[in-house]
């Protein structure tokens, strides 16, 4: 399986930017995963951003609530994150997650290869 982001890069403080998160390669339906957003900061640990599961129920960690969005393509099997009101401590390593579980196969669980989003002051 293999999830591919795209979208960070450099942004100024109180600007958006969008994130995205392509995945192929899975046995199972794309809309049977629940698909995350979380991001490393330089020493702290990894955190959830966003969640969305197969029944498109949102979570949001604390920090982001309001400001960012969360949402999911099954089609196209993608899955976005809408940034806005971005602030220097969102500057951090973004990846996407997948999480599965299946009858079969038991949990499964992929993460990508993170991207670069730096908010600059």
């Amino acid at each position: 399986v293999l999830l591919v982001e795209s979208g960070g890069g450099l942004v100024q403080s109180g600007g958006s930017q969008r994130l995205s998160c392509t995945a192929s390669g899975m046995i199972f339906s794309f809309s049977l995963y629940t698909m995350a957003w979380y991001r490393q900061a330089p020493g702290k640990e990894r955190e959830l951003v966003a969640s969305i599961d197969s029944g498109g129920v949102i979570n949001f960690g604390d920090s982001v609530k309001g400001r960012f969005t969360i949402s999911r393509d099954n089609g196209m099997k993608t899955v976005s994150l809408q940034m806005n009101s971005l602030n220097t401590e969102d500057t951090a390593v973004y990846y996407c997650n997948a999480v599965g579980q299946f009858f079969t196969s038991g949990r499964e669980e992929y993460w990508g290869q993170g991207t670069q989003v730096t908010v600059a002051s």
